[in-house]
């Protein structure tokens, strides 16, 4: 029994430290991935703690994880990991069930795991966990006495400041189809020998009190009795991948389409995001004015602000350049401040920066 405790013990607290630390690389992609759970179950209220309780959640993780391969106090821990991965569990039965999540972000977005991946990997945690949890009192601490504080407290601090810097700069691991190196272009295209979903055009009309559906050959558009109701897409068969930037979509403030203008220029060009005017960083404007004057680049700021909000907002930080619009989710996705800026020659990310690693 001791031998597959201490085996217990040591996938656990690996598990849980490597967990924390892919999370505590990017706090607010946890955060954004917390706003899903929160919108699907009709928690809006819960949605301006998400990155307070992100930030918290992976220091535990780390905590925990340490706690445990240390043997750090066990009756509180084990209870606390029972608790948690209790929790987890739910979360993930929830998504794997319900089917309105795809991903739980167990591991962020370097290790993308299936909802039905990510309950029955939490099912074997719980299972190992309820073990530690009832042969608790069995397990020695490696270390006594304040050789095993320092150790905990060092953990403590090094889950927060390592969450405090990534926050103030930018993820130092970025996992995302955005970085350094990546072709969006070529990001937007399916991988070689993929499907693509494949979808119906359904016409909804209703005519004496009851709705029908049609096709586009079929509708009945010379009979005046049926009246216009909705239009959707059907999924007819899913496919086997899909691109991995697949919502980049530049437009201007009446609608136009800028994207492959601006992802073919051979000059350069800068990409300034701003998901939201309102909640926009400060202490990059001089640097922005003066990337302005420079000769022979393009800057377009990219918001999901309208246009009202972009010109208040360029007056009262001192810019010039044109915003164009694209989706807030993609903006997120794009970079991970608010604000951040990308380099792009011919399409090709070769520079990304937090406001405040403007160069």
């Amino acid at each position: 029994m001791k031998l597959i405790l201490n085996l217990f013990r040591i996938i656990v607290g690996v598990l849980f430290i490597f967990s924390g630390l892919i999370k505590a690389n990017d706090p607010l992609g946890l955060s954004y991935k917390m706003d899903e759970f929160f919108e699907v179950l009709h928690m809006y209220w819960m949605v301006p703690f998400s990155l307070g309780l992100s930030i918290a959640m992976n220091a535990f993780e780390i905590v925990a994880g340490v706690a445990v391969l240390l043997g750090y106090r066990m009756r509180i821990f084990s209870l606390l990991l029972l608790i948690l991965i209790i929790f987890f569990t739910f979360l993930t039965a929830f998504a794997n069930f319900s089917g309105l999540i795809k991903e739980c972000g167990c591991f962020g977005d370097c290790i993308k795991l299936e909802a039905n991946e990510s309950f029955w990997k939490d099912v074997i945690l719980l299972v190992m966990i309820v073990v530690i949890f009832i042969y608790r009192n069995r397990i020695q601490p490696l270390f006594a006495g304040k050789a095993a504080h320092i150790v905990m407290a060092l953990a403590v601090v090094f889950s927060v400041c390592i969450q405090w810097y990534t926050l103030n700069h930018l993820p130092i691991v970025d996992c995302l189809p955005y970085k350094v190196g990546n072709n969006i272009p070529e990001k937007m295209k399916l991988p070689p020998g993929a499907k693509p979903d494949v979808y119906k055009t359904v016409l909804i009309y209703e005519k004496d009190g009851k709705q029908e559906e049609f096709n586009e050959e079929n509708y009945p558009w010379q009979d005046t009795t049926w009246k216009y109701v909705d239009r959707t897409d059907k999924l007819i068969s899913k496919g086997n991948a899909e691109p991995a930037i697949k919502d980049f979509s530049l437009k201007d403030f009446d609608g136009a389409d800028l994207t492959s203008g601006i992802l073919s220029e051979p000059s350069t060009i800068y990409l300034f995001l701003v998901k939201s005017t309102d909640e926009a960083g400060s202490g990059w404007e001089a640097k922005m004015q003066a990337l302005e004057k420079q000769q022979g680049i393009y800057i377009y700021g990219v918001t999901s602000s309208n246009k009202e909000q972009v010109e208040a907002f360029k007056k009262a930080r001192g810019i010039n350049f044109p915003f164009v619009q694209m989706d807030g989710t993609a903006i997120k996705t794009a970079g991970r401040a608010n604000v951040c800026l990308i380099k792009l020659e011919k399409g090709t990310i070769t520079g990304k920066w937090h406001y405040n690693d403007i160069p």
